[in-house]
């Protein structure tokens, strides 16, 4: 027989709590929550403590935390108390580097929608913008918050029923019904582990404890480049700084591939081996693969 390890929530520090928390309960769906302050400024902020609660009326909840570190309150939850709307957009598998990113703690008036290189699309209903690039968008009025605790790590409720929702075609099926092959979800489990709902888990490292750069600072012709999709400017946008000059000499001195592609100026096979080390999560490799220069 199995044994059993027994703990009370006062025994153990709240990381501690959060941990097991995240790793046994799971995988947990990904929802991005769209706000605008009292200001008119958007933000962005990508959420797993999320799920449908109810059909008639539809409601969807999700809670943003109290910050561990300091018990501060985050930027969402301060929007949807000064403006009470919220876009809920489903998070899939093409943005999930995206979301990633978003989930750093700029400052405070920062576009995440800018700095997640991903699409403001105006509501119909609310202020707020959706995320065109969304498979699935909930436009929501906010109907009650629940605080659930006045002390760091301490969740807050947001009760958000459903005014009008947007489905991309590309996910329906030949009924119109949502098919979860082509939804293609993604959901947290815990640590740096996520799981695509078709294939199974896969690793996506933190986010930087300093800021990414951001994709809005990835440079025009790789931001725009036809071989990269989202998931990969993300993942470069998740750099605190570009590799210098000489860190990207030394770097190809040694790489007769890389020169030889520099030489014929073959960028598609250039782009092409950028993604290969992104996929190996050796972004920093990438970024001198694709500013190195002949």
């Amino acid at each position: 027989m199995q044994r059993t390890r027994s703990i009370r929530p006062s025994e153990v520090s709240v990381p501690e709590m959060h941990g097991y928390l995240l790793g046994a309960v799971g995988p947990r769906p990904i929802a991005f929550a769209s706000t605008i302050d009292a200001q008119g400024r958007p933000n962005l902020s990508p959420f797993s403590f999320f799920n449908v609660f109810s059909a008639n009326p539809p409601i969807l909840i999700f809670s943003p935390a109290r910050r561990v570190r300091d018990n501060t309150t985050k930027h969402t939850l301060e929007n949807i108390l000064a403006t009470r709307e919220v876009v809920i957009n489903v998070v899939d598998y093409d943005m999930v580097q995206q979301a990633s990113l978003a989930s750093t703690e700029y400052a405070e008036g920062e576009n995440e929608f800018v700095k997640a290189g991903l699409t403001m699309e105006p509501s119909d209903l609310v202020k707020p913008f959706r995320v065109a690039e969304s498979p699935v968008q909930f436009e929501c009025k906010v109907i009650k918050v629940e605080p659930l605790g006045k002390e760091g790590g301490a969740g807050n409720l947001v009760f958000s029923e459903v005014l009008k929702m947007h489905m991309k075609e590309n996910v329906l099926d030949a009924q119109g019904r949502v098919d979860p092959l082509k939804i293609d979800q993604v959901a947290r489990m815990g640590g740096n582990w996520y799981c695509r709902a078709k294939s199974g888990l896969f690793e996506v490292p933190k986010p930087l404890s300093n800021l990414g750069i951001g994709i809005d600072q990835i440079p025009g012709h790789i931001r725009s480049s036809p071989w990269l999709n989202g998931n990969d400017l993300g993942m470069l946008g998740n750099v605190e700084r570009l590799p210098g000059k000489k860190e990207i000499e030394a770097f190809v001195l040694g790489n007769e591939k890389i020169k030889a592609l520099i030489r014929n100026g073959d960028e598609e096979s250039r782009f092409g081996m950028a993604k290969e080390y992104l996929l190996n999560n050796e972004v920093l490799s990438a970024w001198k693969v694709l500013l190195a220069k002949s």
